[in-house]
């Protein structure tokens, strides 16, 4: 089983915990441990908070997650114009902004961003995902039978999307 959640934002605060709650209440329906689970709002709350912050001029964004087998893969897709992350500096220790790159690569197993100049930004965060005992997804995700076989979720990151947003049907728009 794969599971995918795809969900055009307004680019707007309100918009960040409704992703996050979402995603946590699936990653907890499967029986995802506490901590990872944790690591994954964090992660996800700081890629959507950027694109609120400075994604100028865009009106919307896009999350999307896949959790197939052993991990959890999340894309944060904006049309803004677009963001340089190799020239992002360090904050100071004073400073109150500026650490949500740090966190997202303290969290992630992986972490990849790609500058669409002028066309927006894509965030790529992976997170290997544990079980509880008995947990449901430990049957649903991690069946022996696609053993070796990538999955979409484990390639999703290897190319930028072309599309920042799926076909019209294919996502919920929350307003």
């Amino acid at each position: 089983m794969e599971a995918t959640i795809a969900l055009r934002l307004p680019r707007d605060a309100a918009s960040v915990p409704v992703i996050r709650q979402l995603l946590d209440a699936s990653l907890r329906t499967l029986g995802v441990e506490p901590q990872i689970r944790e690591d994954i709002q964090l992660m996800l709350s700081e890629a959507c908070s950027n694109v609120i912050q400075h994604a100028t001029p865009s009106d919307d964004y896009m999350v999307s997650t896949e959790l197939s087998r052993d991990r959890c893969t999340i894309k944060v897709v904006d049309t803004g114009k677009g963001f340089d992350f190799s020239g992002a500096r360090s904050p100071s220790p004073t400073s109150e902004h500026g650490r949500g790159l740090l966190i997202m690569k303290a969290l992630a197993d992986d972490v990849r961003f790609v500058n669409r100049d002028e066309h927006g930004s894509i965030v790529c965060l992976e997170k290997a995902l544990r079980f509880v005992e008995d947990a449901p997804g430990l049957s649903l995700l991690l069946t022996g039978e696609d053993e070796g076989a990538r999955t979409p979720a484990e390639t999703a990151c290897d190319e930028p999307c072309s599309a920042p947003r799926p076909p019209a049907g294919e996502h919920i728009r929350v307003r």
